[in-house]
């Protein structure tokens, strides 16, 4: 498998339009849902770099979520089109730190941001460095 140098595409949106099932009795979209997406954009992230979870597991490289942090500021209901910003904002050793944002698609306003650190650890979950393909440009 080869993998890239180096990742340069560090934010990617992706649209989301809430199925029935992720929301509660009054058709608003249940606060267990969003880190499924948080999940959904790391990896449309990753994709975007050409890269694929599958991928980094085969090559040893597993990351595990360490910390998740939401913060509701309105609701998003049924059939809502969203969009979903993922940014990778630092990476560390052995960590990565994303950001999300979930937005109402036509009016922009913002529904729900959040942030999670990632931990690099290998097959038996022990913490590992980073791969170097992942640090960031120095700014």
């Amino acid at each position: 498998m080869n993998l890239p140098d180096r990742t340069s595409i560090v934010r990617h949106s992706i649209p989301i339009r809430p199925r029935y099932a992720e929301t509660d009795r009054a058709g608003v979209i249940h606060h267990s849902v969003y880190p499924v997406w948080f999940e959904m954009g790391r990896t449309e992230l990753l994709r975007a770099n050409g890269l694929a979870y599958g991928d980094l597991e085969e090559a040893g490289i597993i990351f595990v979520v360490a910390e998740l942090r939401i913060k509701y500021r309105r609701p998003a209901c049924y059939d809502q089109a969203l969009q979903l910003e993922t940014t990778c904002t630092r990476v560390t050793a052995s960590r990565a730190e994303h950001v999300y944002t979930v937005k109402d698609e036509g009016t922009g306003v913002l529904l729900t941001e959040g942030s999670s650190t990632l931990a690099c650890v290998d097959g038996k979950g022990r913490i590992q460095r980073m791969p170097k393909f992942m640090q960031l440009e120095a700014e």
